[in-house]
């Protein structure tokens, strides 16, 4: 062959491998949201070149099958001939590509992974390459499609930058490799399109391997492993062992009349290398644990040729988890259920009847709120003092019913203002400072109350409740009343007052509802009755 003949076939081939060289074959690609991404549709080597032929492209996903590629709708995808660029390419990009180019079709899987922010590399993206220590380890970092874009390439070791320069290429790693070099080794290109920036990251995850000299196996761990078990609960056994690639490394737990059934050895093995040796470890599993897997042997055993190795792992029960008895269980709950239903009973027994537990427990106590105080009277009485006629039944209420119970019965002194207002003086004045001598202000409410011999105790009741707090208003509701919209707005500031309402036929017993509860809302007091007082009350209409 002449030397012209040989030169024109050497420069076909590389021509040939050149063109070639960026053609993707592979039919399912995995690539990173936001980097650059290219499809080159390529003729099989058998069919005929025809430099006039223009490649079409169609994309389908879950929303349409085989359409015809718009490149309008998106300026990030750009047609050169026969590529297809991405600048960049996004999640939305996902799905199947077909390059029609003459009679040749070409089919690309595209999967866009979302990045990871936490990290300099995508997972997915990772390529493994083994290495044996001491043999030659080279890491390059080159991109022949993206060379001419490449202003700048860094390279790095699991995140941590080890070079860069400002070409398309970074200085290649070329050393006898050691265990310290294992690691991921990321290569990221710069890239300037359009007046913007993008980056592509190639990583590769090197993995270096010991000399491959067959090593003595043996299970890691103590002989005998005892674990600590509750009965019906799952339990994993975890038995790790280094061994060589093709040892046989397995669980034994049979018995006389064959394994338990709750009893699973997971098939798989999960190997790992460290410092250039082979590890693996494997897992049984039992379920629902009962007293047959108690202090029974599993075994973990690793063999080769010529060495066998064995740990055991055995079950006991957990101290202080010994079963209970089911005559005790059940015993234990009805005796459960039993308190129960007297907590529950008797704190509703505490709630109704609360007034009376307290009335009670006062009398029982001896207590006596009032001995220490300084104050003259139990209570002041308020209450409508003009007398009509139709405010009788009113009227006796406060100057006769109230004084004989609580005064002759329950031993309580009151200031009533007929009784104990002296005539002639300062009637304002003298009112004031009776009112700071209770302990209470009885306000007996009415239709007609609010008048204006009233309205100075109410409001000097209302001052030395809520400002000086040292006095407590109780509310009698005599006659019905639609609502209390007469009575100042500084009453609802009151905390916990109550409104006690009097019903003619169901309060006159000393033991009803009504007397019970104005005791409890008088201070406590160790009573001393009258006895030589009446004992039935003054006859009062309900008035409706």
């Amino acid at each position: 062959m002449h030397c012209g003949e040989l030169f024109l076939t050497l420069w076909v081939l590389i021509a040939e491998s050149t063109s070639g060289e960026d053609c993707i074959s592979r039919s399912h690609l995995n690539v990173v949201e936001g980097e650059p991404f290219y499809l080159k549709c390529c003729p099989s080597s058998s069919a005929q070149r025809n430099e006039t032929a223009t490649p079409q492209w169609y994309r389908s996903n879950e929303s349409y099958k085989d359409a015809k590629l718009n490149l309008s709708t998106s300026p990030r995808i750009i047609l050169h001939k026969d590529i297809l660029e991405f600048w960049p390419v996004e999640l939305e990009d996902q799905g199947s590509y077909t390059c029609n180019l003459g009679n040749n079709t070409q089919r690309w899987m595209i999967n866009v992974t979302r990045r990871n922010k936490h990290s300099c590399f995508t997972e997915k993206q990772v390529k493994s390459k083994t290495v044996e220590v001491t043999k030659s380890l080279q890491i390059t970092c080159n991109n022949s499609y993206y060379k001419a874009l490449i202003h700048r390439t860094a390279l790095y070791k699991n995140c941590k930058k080890i070079s860069e320069n400002s070409l398309s290429y970074s200085k290649p790693i070329w050393k006898n490799a050691e265990f310290k070099d294992q690691g991921y080794y990321s290569c990221v290109f710069s890239l300037l399109h359009n007046g913007k920036l993008y980056n592509i990251t190639d990583t590769l995850n090197i993995t270096i391997l010991g000399e491959r000299n067959d090593v003595i196996p043996v299970v890691l761990g103590p002989q005998l492993t005892r674990v600590e078990v509750e009965l019906g609960k799952d339990v994993e056994l975890n038995c790790s062992a280094l061994l060589n690639e093709n040892d046989y490394f397995y669980w034994s737990f049979w018995k006389e009349k064959g394994p338990d059934p709750n009893v699973h050895q997971d098939n798989k093995i999960r190997p790992w290398t460290s410092e250039g040796k082979t590890y693996a470890s494997q897992i049984l599993r039992i379920e629902k644990v009962t007293e047959n897997n108690l202090n029974f042997l599993y075994n973990c055993t690793v063999v080769n040729e010529g060495t066998t190795d064995t740990k055991s792992f055995i079950l006991l029960r957990k101290a202080g988890t010994a079963d209970i008895p089911s005559h005790a269980f059940t015993g234990g709950m009805i005796a459960a259920i039993v308190v129960s239903m007297a907590v529950l009973c008797l704190a509703f027994v505490c709630v109704v009847y609360r007034v009376d537990l307290v009335l009670c427990y006062r009398h029982w106590m001896r207590r006596d709120e009032t001995l220490t105080d300084g104050k003259t009277f139990d209570a002041f009485v308020s209450y409508l003092r003009e007398y009509r006629p139709e405010h009788g039944e009113e009227y006796t209420f406060a100057v006769e019913t109230l004084p004989t119970v609580l005064e002759k019965h329950f031993g309580y002194k009151l200031c009533i203002f007929e009784r104990d207002v002296l005539p002639g003086g300062a009637v304002v004045d003298e009112i004031h400072s009776l009112i700071k001598k209770s302990r209470r202000l009885i306000i007996v409410l009415s239709k007609s109350y609010m008048s204006n011999e009233v309205r100075y105790e109410l409001e000097s009741g209302l001052h030395e409740a809520l400002v000086e707090r040292k006095i407590k208003i109780i509310l009698i509701q005599f006659a019905p009343v639609g609502d209390f919209t007469f009575l100042p707005q500084s009453l609802k500031l009151l905390k916990l007052h109550r409104v006690l309402k009097w019903k003619a036929g169901e309060s006159l017993s000393y033991n009803s509802r009504f007397w019970k509860n104005l005791l409890y809302l008088m201070p406590a007091k160790v009573i001393k009755p009258d006895r030589g007082g009446a004992e039935g009350l003054p006859v009062l209409a309900e008035v409706s």
